[in-house]
């Protein structure tokens, strides 16, 4: 159901088994707890201090939300800590994406060079893009990224794609749910907690004492993710071309 007046009403007004909240803004909490249900997991909200609280068995979770230094300490894949939200246990299973995508797939190799507005240091450099392409010149078909204004459009370029390579988390998840080849550059957050099935992550190599520091600006002179060069990349999309087929 799409978030509108219209559905939240609708929630109101009926009865569940159990409620999972998964968000942490304060409006969306306050909406969780009106919803009608025996159980709850999740975050919940503080009606005297306007935050996000954690029900029992959540506190450990909300505190690698809010603890940049316990997050890097923390060593587990988010689909683990999702799981021991609701009192079960991760064993691998993949995501499940509810949109079917129809898409044919048309390119070797699709570039997710966009990033949100919340981290824009995640973003790997426009020249080095310009430079992977052309290194890898017209061995593969290469497609910039498509669906910048529409997300089915943009499930349904990432569908098209063999190969991914992303700086944005979004279109990493999306990629891994629809089971492509993907190459994640990884710079100011924890590449740790993110699990991939087919494909490799790449990090600055850089000796910077503050990566990953979790941060939406840097005080480096220089970015770290300019520290991943387009040669990198390049050898692996060849490697994993090879591995994969």
């Amino acid at each position: 159901m799409s978030y509108d007046i219209t559905s939240v009403l609708q929630l109101q007004s009926e009865r569940f088994d159990t409620v999972i909240n998964l968000e942490k803004v304060p409006g969306l909490c306050a909406f969780s707890d009106s919803l009608k249900a025996w159980r709850r997991y999740g975050f919940r909200f503080d009606p005297e201090n306007g935050v996000a609280l954690a029900y029992d068995g959540t506190q450990r979770i909300l505190d690698i939300c809010m603890d940049p230094n316990y997050k890097k300490t923390a060593k587990k894949y988010w689909e683990e800590v999702l799981f021991e939200m609701v009192g079960a246990k991760w064993n691998g299973e993949g995501y499940i994406l509810g949109y079917k995508p129809k898409s044919p797939i048309t390119y070797d190799i699709g570039f997710n060079y966009d990033v949100g507005k919340k981290w824009p240091n995640k973003a790997w450099p426009s020249e080095y893009w310009k430079e992977l392409e052309k290194r890898i010149g017209n061995k593969y078909v290469v497609s910039w990224q498509q669906g910048l204004k529409n997300i089915e459009e943009y499930f349904e370029w990432i569908n098209s794609c063999r190969v991914f390579v992303t700086n944005d988390s979004l279109g990493l998840h999306v990629a891994c749910a629809l089971k492509k080849k993907v190459i994640a550059l990884f710079g100011p957050t924890l590449a740790s907690e993110i699990y991939i099935r087919n494909g490799v992550k790449l990090l600055p190599q850089v000796d910077y004492d503050c990566l990953p520091c979790l941060k939406p600006k840097c005080v480096q002179s220089k970015l770290c993710m300019n520290y991943i060069e387009p040669n990198v990349v390049c050898d692996a999309i060849e490697s994993i071309m090879k591995t994969h087929g």
